[in-house]
């Protein structure tokens, strides 16, 4: 989730809560304000009676208006302290509906006899008044969360685009093309210095693959060299005289240490320049005939092994560095004699998607970290760097390899295609 649809669900969602809390406490003040607005209009007409049954010794005339209905009740007993205010229901003798009513029912001492009094007013227009005032609200409460929206949709996503601009260029960095990223114009200081820190980092790691590569090269070239001359010595070494069988043994042993060492520094190079895409001769191969050549290549070693070879291909083309190609069909196929016993099998399938080669070996499935570097079975006679370079090889073309032991089948898979 992106950070700013995260915060816009926090800022929503904390609004909305807010909104209805004080909603809420708005809609319970204003009604407790009408309430006692209405008990003071009660306490009025309450006051207005007893001053009239003081003056005039009597009790005023039952009333029933509008607005407000006025009874009384002769009642029993020393109850001249009752005063009590309450919800009620009024009835409207002009629209002959029940309608809420707010009730004072008080007390007053008429020689001698004490009366109910009863006075009850509408609370038609109190109700509708914060019916009114709730409506608003509630009005109020949406144009404020849409407002948040589009301020959220618009203004926030125009306030961002700095940093998703510097994203995207960190995205599309390649150290090898010795390329800056462009700094993004903004106004934020935070923004600034992420455009700062970004330019510092591409220049720190321009500078150290600088570096590395000068190493490389020349960690190259220094250790060919010495290669060769070891090389080059052994063979005049081997035709000067004759020697013992032990001497023979020795010379035998150094010649293919040197010969490995002379592999493992290729392939290693050769792994720094794919990793750091020095190959880019890409160029659309008809990996079907690539495929069929290298069968033929192979052909003795199978015919030496009593290997059965399987093809079916369709005609496929891929863009991506010949020579590449060649070092992963050459890998994958070595792989699948190397790893085979005789009188095994070898299932080649090539589809406009996928390339799958599968061959017989160990009933077993290998380890897990098959692609990483100097990865490799006890028995492997290999490098372990073979499947390392493969993996590499399709990695930077944007292919997936993968590796798969079904009914006792080993099966590399190039997808040309990264599954979704």
């Amino acid at each position: 989730m992106k950070l700013s649809t995260r915060y816009n669900r926090v800022n929503l969602l904390t609004s909305l809560v807010i909104l209805i809390i004080t909603g809420i406490i708005y809609y319970v003040v204003i009604h407790f304000i009408l309430t006692e607005r209405l008990d003071r209009d009660l306490a009025v007409e309450e006051n207005e009676i007893r001053q009239y049954t003081q003056t005039y010794q009597k009790l005023p005339l039952p009333a029933s208006y509008l607005d407000q209905q006025v009874s009384y009740k002769e009642i029993n007993g020393d109850v001249s302290n009752i005063r009590d205010f309450s919800y009620t229901t009024y009835v409207n003798p002009k629209e002959n509906e029940v309608e809420p009513g707010r009730s004072l029912v008080t007390t007053v001492n008429l020689k001698g006899k004490i009366y109910q009094v009863t006075i009850t007013k509408s609370r038609v227009e109190s109700e509708d008044l914060v019916r009114i005032i709730l409506f608003i609200t509630l009005g109020v409460t949406v144009v404020l969360l849409l407002s948040l929206i589009l301020i959220n949709r618009f203004v926030l996503s125009r306030l961002w685009r700095p940093f998703y601009s510097i994203l995207n260029r960190m995205k599309t960095f390649e150290v090898t093309k010795m390329e800056t990223i462009k700094e993004e114009p903004t106004q934020v200081d935070e923004f600034r210095e992420l455009n700062e820190s970004v330019n510092a980092m591409a220049k720190k790691v321009r500078q150290d693959y600088k570096e590395l590569k000068s190493f490389t090269d020349n960690a190259s070239h220094e250790m060919m060299t010495p290669l060769a001359v070891i090389n080059s010595k052994l063979d005049s070494l081997l035709q000067t005289e004759a020697f013992t069988e032990q001497q023979g043994h020795l010379l035998e042993d150094i010649y293919h240490a040197t010969g490995r060492l002379s592999r493992l520094h290729q392939s290693l190079l050769l792994l720094a320049k794919i990793e750091n895409n020095i190959i880019p001769d890409a160029e659309n191969i008809d990996i079907q005939v690539m495929l069929e050549g290298k069968i033929r290549q192979f052909q003795e070693l199978f015919d030496k092994d009593g290997l059965e070879v399987r093809s079916k291909l369709e005609n496929t083309e891929i863009t991506m560095s010949r020579y590449l190609a060649d070092i992963l069909l050459n890998n994958l196929f070595s792989n699948s004699v190397r790893h085979n016993h005789r009188g095994g099998r070898i299932n080649v399938k090539l589809t406009s998607n996928i390339l799958i080669i599968s061959n017989t070996g160990k009933d077993k499935s290998v380890q897990d970290r098959i692609f990483d570097r100097f990865s490799k079975s006890a028995e492997s006679e290999g490098m372990g760097l073979g499947l390392a370079i493969s993996k590499q090889i399709c990695t930077l073309y944007g292919f997936e390899l993968e590796y798969s032991y079904l009914d006792n089948m080993h099966s590399f898979k190039v997808y040309f295609k990264k599954s979704l």
